[in-house]
């Protein structure tokens, strides 16, 4: 098996799918898992991007689903969270109005994410290395704080936190181990970007969150594509186990060998 087919059978990713078909496996899977953990429902950050667009509208069908068939409340709580003033948010909020979330929470992490900053900065200063955090760095402390905004909101509410993680975030590791990575269900994580956008459109998400460019929105006119310098039709390819452009195999490839660490569970002895 070469890399490609060991990296693809890893993920799990399928060479195509039924939209319906997986729509349902993951209502499926999200209605199961919210029974089996005696919670009341899901929690799901809504940042304005497609994934958590999807993550949100399979979430809702599921609680819908779980209410009318249990006879009582399932909540699936809509998280906003800016980092001071969120330029796209009302794209946040066009994805609550379109699958009728009626339980939703704004929450500015600014403050939270600053206060942190110097805290570290004036930790670093006590050992001699008088510096800012780098924006990775920054970036870093965002998803984490973010995260713990919503483990807050969700112990008190007793519900699962949803993640947007996807094949196509997995293989490249472009994500914050145990920051916006660590999560209670990951209801998108064999799908790649392409299939991601074919449960989108077939979901009802908002024209103006399919048309935006992918972004984890760590700074201003950051994009997942420029920031890793592969486009997501080449690694969707790849993860259909389609050829591509050799150079930007061998980048991908690079990029999941480096990465390897960030999917693997903390290692013990």
């Amino acid at each position: 098996m070469d890399l490609q087919q060991e990296i693809i059978a890893k993920l799990g990713v399928q060479p195509q799918i039924d939209v319906q078909a997986e729509i349902r496996k993951r209502v499926d899977f999200l209605k199961e898992y919210v029974l089996k953990s005696g919670t009341t429902g899901l929690l799901i950050a809504i940042s304005g991007g497609i994934d958590s667009a999807v993550a949100a509208g399979l979430c809702k069908r599921a609680t819908d689903e779980l209410a009318a068939e249990r006879g009582r409340d399932y909540m699936t709580l809509g998280v906003f969270q800016p980092y001071g003033k969120q330029v796209d948010i009302a794209d946040s909020y066009a994805v609550a109005e379109a699958f009728g979330l009626k339980h939703r929470i704004e929450t500015n992490i600014e403050e939270a994410v600053n206060e942190i900053a110097l805290e570290a900065e004036h930790g670093l200063k006590a050992i001699g290395v008088h510096r800012h955090l780098s924006r990775g760095g920054k970036g870093n402390v965002m998803a984490r704080t973010r995260m713990v905004m919503q483990y807050a909101l969700a112990f008190e509410l007793n519900l699962l936190v949803v993640g947007t993680d996807h094949a196509s975030e997995a293989i490249t590791g472009f994500f914050t181990k145990y920051g916006d990575g660590a999560v209670d269900i990951t209801p998108l994580s064999s799908l790649n970007k392409r299939q991601v956008r074919q449960l989108a459109s077939e979901l009802g998400v908002p024209q103006s969150v399919l048309d935006k460019a992918p972004t984890a929105g760590l700074w201003e006119g950051q994009t997942d594509e420029g920031e890793l310098g592969i486009t997501y039709a080449n690694n969707s390819d790849y993860l259909e186990g389609k050829t591509i452009d050799a150079q930007a195999q061998e980048k991908l490839e690079k990029q999941y060998l480096r990465t390897e660490h960030k999917r693997a569970p903390i290692p013990g002895i």
